[in-house]
């Protein structure tokens, strides 16, 4: 094939063949979108295909769109190019795209992560000739340790707080993080409590997924009532007014960064938990060497070092694209904090910014 499957253009993934992006940064006409976090569902396509548990989320966040929802593993073809969805495992109803034209096989992830966090649909491995992946966490650094762990300190710090009568705030991304953190926390302790963000993203995913009984905190809502609880609040939300009724409290984040602890210090965080909706170095190495690609293109996060392992140390045909997505919750982003995505009309930013208060 003299023109690659899929390229890099100043919009996003194109195929030429078929005419179609996957997660473009610009509008285009017809947009594949892999998950709904901001910088991968981006507003003004004329056009959106995903998978079908995606489609309340991008219609919440983007307002009224033209979108065709697809199951899992449904074939779709466009001018001769076969493509279809497979679960990512990184949020729910998350997707990595499967691209087939005269044979050759594409596989772009998105985001994903090996580990069944028991919310997400579980990550599907996809064999290919070319492989494109990310690696927001791709240094030998990164190595998560089983949820299961992780899940256990969280519950016990916050029966720790409990027993002296302070307020749990634990910070994560509205969607994805947010609801996975839901899943797991143990309701024998207290009440769960959350940010409005946080409450109208969990309400949108009660369609298709189970949840605990949560709470929103709204100005009516007395300190008294929070003491010894949990309240799940997006990271923007440390540091402005609206903490403060939580007095006393004690802060917790729930991110992958918090492998490093001068991300906790910057971020003026009492207590971090290594938790990761990502793949961690081994699990991208695996992921990598399952597909059986040949080639493998990798885009966002420590792709220069992630690629030129997969060269001298596996000897795959590995190289580097950019991309307009971001790292999530890098100490240079603010990837889902405000759920903002670039080129929101003022309506719609005005509503997701509702959404944060």
């Amino acid at each position: 094939m003299d023109q690659p499957l899929l390229v890099f253009n100043e919009k996003g993934i194109y195929c030429q063949q078929a005419d179609v992006y996957i997660d473009a940064w610009k509008p285009v006409d017809k947009c594949i979108i892999t998950h709904g976090h901001a910088d991968h569902s981006r507003w003004g396509h004329k056009k959106y295909i995903t998978h079908k548990n995606n489609v309340p989320i991008i219609k919440h966040r983007l307002g009224e769109i033209v979108v065709s929802g697809k199951e899992w593993n449904e074939s779709f073809t466009i001018n001769g190019v076969k493509f279809s969805l497979h679960p990512a495992g990184h949020i729910v109803a998350s997707s990595q795209v499967r691209v087939e034209y005269k044979g050759e096989v594409w596989v772009f992830t998105g985001d994903f992560k090996t580990e069944n966090d028991g919310i997400a649909e579980p990550f599907e491995l996809v064999k290919c000739n070319t492989f494109i992946t990310e690696c927001t966490f791709g240094i030998p650094a990164f190595k998560w340790t089983p949820q299961e762990e992780v899940f256990s300190d969280i519950n016990n710090w916050w029966a720790a707080n409990r027993a002296e009568r302070k307020t749990s705030v634990l910070f994560g991304y509205s969607l994805g993080k947010a609801q996975r953190l839901l899943k797991h926390l143990d309701p024998n302790i207290g009440k769960i409590y959350t940010h409005g963000a946080i409450e109208n993203m969990t309400q949108v995913l009660r369609e298709n997924y189970e949840f605990h009984q949560t709470t929103r905190v709204t100005r009516d809502t007395k300190k008294d009532e929070l003491l010894g609880n949990i309240v799940l609040a997006p990271p923007s939300a440390h540091g402005g007014t609206w903490i403060r009724k939580m007095v006393p409290f004690v802060t917790a984040s729930a991110s992958g960064w918090m492998t490093f602890r001068g991300a906790r210090r910057r971020r003026a965080i009492d207590r971090g938990f290594v938790l990761s909706d990502h793949a961690d170095w081994d699990g991208l190495l695996t992921t990598v060497k399952e597909t059986g690609a040949e080639k493998v293109i990798a885009t966002h996060g420590y792709t220069e070092i992630f690629s030129r392992y997969l060269r001298e140390e596996m000897g795959l045909d590995a190289r580097t694209e950019k991309t307009q997505y971001e790292e999530e919750g890098s100490e240079t982003s603010n990837k889902e904090e405000n759920d903002i995505s670039p080129g929101l009309s003022d309506p719609q930013q005005t509503k997701i910014n509702e959404d944060e208060k």
